[in-house]
């Protein structure tokens, strides 16, 4: 799985960073792409981006603020006419399918492709063959959600040496043997799968969280989590503002990846008051939780598989 930071600034766009968008791209799924949040432009970073368009088949908002909304009727109005077909689905709070269908209305663009509303709920959101997605209720200035993507547990290894030794032929045995079934060989042994296959891999999990400042509920949706990104907005000598605007700071976002003993910790979605003066954010970060990183626009992350290589 790869992660695509196109937007890592936070209410306004600066020349280092647009606002919020994030893309996840499953390699394995026929490169299928979630985007998380769409702020202006967000259209334009993905040019610069080795992702398409017609790639895009979910698209989970976290909430309705404009530098994570505003992107979201042009994406989708060039989504189209650039040719794709595929359905697309909206997962979003109360309000987003208005904004979209009323721009969509009011310049009289027409979808070539199904178009989709899903209504944020806390809990279970969504199931795929591979995935699960689940949605934790934040604390902003308005209704704000965190997404956990959490990949379904894989068979165990098939010990291949072993088969080898037992002078079981390769081909479409081991298949059913790694499925865990139980197969006759030609000389008549019974072989059960069971025997030859290691333990589950349990799948990986992501959690990407939108705009809140701090909550308790996050330490337990994010508890082992292979990767958490969370917003920044702030340095901690801005806390009290930090707060009072629903946003978190280097430190809260920190405490929070220790505390819920996560991975790898990303930080995003940080204010341009930093661009003059990136050592006040970055020596913090250092101070805090040196393993953290802090995401730029076009940034790419790759999450490695469990016992494997990075990427899918």
């Amino acid at each position: 799985m790869e992660l695509h930071f196109l937007g890592t600034g936070a209410g306004v766009p600066s020349k280092q960073r647009n606002v919020s968008a994030l893309a996840l791209r499953f390699l394995e799924d026929e490169g299928d792409v979630w985007l998380f949040d769409c702020g202006e432009a967000t259209q334009h970073q993905l040019l610069y981006s080795p992702l398409s368009l017609s790639k895009i088949t979910k698209i989970l908002m976290s909430h309705v603020h404009g530098d994570h909304l505003f992107g979201l009727p042009g994406l989708l109005s060039t989504r189209s006419f650039q040719g794709a077909a595929s359905p697309l689905t909206i997962y979003a709070p109360p309000g987003v399918e208005e904004f979209v269908r009323v721009s969509l209305k009011v310049t009289k663009t027409t979808l070539r492709y199904p178009l989709e509303f899903v209504t944020l709920r806390a809990g279970s959101l969504f199931e795929t063959p591979h995935h699960e997605v689940e949605v934790l209720p934040l604390a902003h200035t308005i209704q704000s959600y965190a997404f956990k993507v959490t990949e379904k547990e894989k068979p165990g290894r098939l010990d291949i040496a072993r088969l080898q030794a037992e002078g079981v032929p390769a081909g479409p045995l081991y298949a059913q043997l790694k499925r865990g079934e139980t197969v006759q060989l030609t000389d008549g042994r019974v072989l059960s799968g069971q025997a030859f296959v290691g333990e589950p891999i349990r799948g990986r999990v992501i959690v990407i969280a939108g705009d809140t400042k701090p909550i308790p509920e996050m330490v337990d949706f994010a508890s082992g989590a292979d990767l958490l990104v969370h917003e920044a907005t702030f340095a901690s000598d801005c806390e009290a503002d930090a707060h009072q605007f629903g946003h978190s700071t280097v430190a809260d976002a920190c405490r929070l990846a220790k505390h819920a003993h996560v991975k790898q910790l990303i930080l995003t979605h940080i204010s341009s008051r930093y661009v003059r003066e990136p050592s006040v954010f970055l020596d913090e970060v250092e101070a805090h939780l040196p393993t953290a990183l802090v995401a730029r626009d076009l940034f790419v992350y790759s999450l490695a598989k469990r016992g494997g290589s990075v990427g899918d």
